[in-house]
């Protein structure tokens, strides 16, 4: 993999970049859609690049390794084939959902052992199997094993966990040295800074990863919980320490305000399910705001989704068919919101983009911040 960093806001630390790996070019700054399970959910692979046309996408370890399982991925040659996408893939290490199943759960030194959602059986993750599971799984950019403390979290706990995430990190780098990619192109590691809330902790662990001179680094355990405040401080923090050579991750994040806001604080990379779970929801992005599109106010307005012209589906289908779609619990209403949604989040990042070349984007940014967060 490389990057290289083609031009930083003067105003704030906003950058523009372009990674390059065996399946293709990422410009920066880039919103990852999700596909949890081999599939950006409710959102077909043609329209997924016809339409919204992202560089890449993220796919996840946990649940790729419970199903299809990875003996099922090999044989198809990689999450590539299997899925039938051409384009670049990121898998997560899978930390931030075994922190999600608290309850089904317990953590050691050696790794953690936790019980499936689905059937209930007991497995264990290891920072060396969760290394072979993501050879197998095949994405282009892989992530460290890591734990991802939860908000808020007590100063001893999130130190602790901290350090056991470092030396995961060390048996990472020291597999993956011993293991080769498995279908003909290579694969990078992304470490991850964790530290909770703590600016000392995420100093230290921000330097740590920096140390290990990894092609791209992550910054996760932040989007638990915490207020937006807290993150951009957390954040600030380690984009001050981390490589500016090195592309930036921010794992789990977030709202529109929160990507553009973090874009100023030289993130490069994101990724989150809200545009697609909102959609489902009935939840729409727009420049002007967001709507809730099963409020009856929307039943006669026949302009398009998105009236300034930011448009994916949006200028085939009307609100008022889109309400009606939702009302009459018709799974296209869900499908149509799920495209705009991931529509809107790449024209954001592509027009970030196209503002900090420009030379405008602090400008812009606080413009849209402002719009974004209007109820409509």
């Amino acid at each position: 993999m490389k990057f290289e960093l083609l031009h930083t806001d003067v105003n704030s630390r906003a950058r523009a970049g372009k990674v390059v790996t065996d399946h293709g070019v990422i410009e920066t700054p880039i919103f990852m859609p999700v596909g949890t399970v081999a599939t950006v959910k409710g959102v077909h692979q043609r329209e997924l690049k016809e339409e919204i046309n992202p560089d890449i996408i993220l796919g996840n370890t946990y649940h790729l390794y419970l199903r299809p399982k990875t003996e099922i991925l090999k044989a198809a040659g990689g999450l590539h084939k299997f899925m039938n996408w051409d384009r670049n893939i990121l898998t997560d290490s899978g930390g931030f959902q075994v922190y999600s199943l608290s309850a089904n759960r317990k953590i050691k030194e050696e790794g953690v052992k936790f019980k499936s959602h689905i059937d209930g059986s007991y497995h264990f993750f290891s920072p060396e199997s969760v290394m072979e599971i993501q050879r197998a799984i095949g994405a282009d950019i892989i992530m460290a094993f890591d734990e991802c403390t939860p908000y808020p979290c007590d100063y001893r706990y999130a130190k602790r966990s901290m350090h056991m995430t470092h030396r995961w990190l060390d048996r990472c780098v020291s597999h993956l040295e011993k293991t080769p990619a498995l279908y003909g192109y290579s694969q990078t590691l992304f470490p991850i800074v964790q530290g909770s809330t703590y600016k000392d902790l995420r100093e230290q662990s921000a330097e740590y990863i920096a140390g290990v001179g990894a092609e791209g680094n992550a910054i996760g355990g932040l989007s638990v919980g915490e207020p937006a405040e807290e993150m951009y401080a957390m954040t600030e923090v380690v984009t001050n320490i981390l490589p500016k050579d090195k592309p930036r991750y921010l794992m789990g994040v977030g709202t529109p305000t929160n990507i553009l806001e973090n874009i100023a604080l030289g993130i490069d990379m994101f990724d989150c399910v809200m545009p697609t779970r909102n959609a489902r929801n009935g939840m729409l992005f727009t420049a002007q705001g967001t709507i809730n599109i099963k409020n009856k106010k929307w039943e006669a307005d026949f302009s398009p989704i998105d009236p300034d012209g930011h448009t994916w589906v949006d200028t085939e289908y009307t609100k008022a068919y889109l309400r009606h779609l939702f009302a009459a619990n018709e799974s296209l209403g869900k499908q149509i919101a799920s495209i705009h949604n991931l529509g809107f989040y790449m024209w954001l990042v592509r027009e970030a983009r196209r503002q900090i070349l420009a030379g405008t984007f602090y400008e812009w940014k606080n413009k849209m911040v402002k719009q974004l967060d209007t109820r409509l």
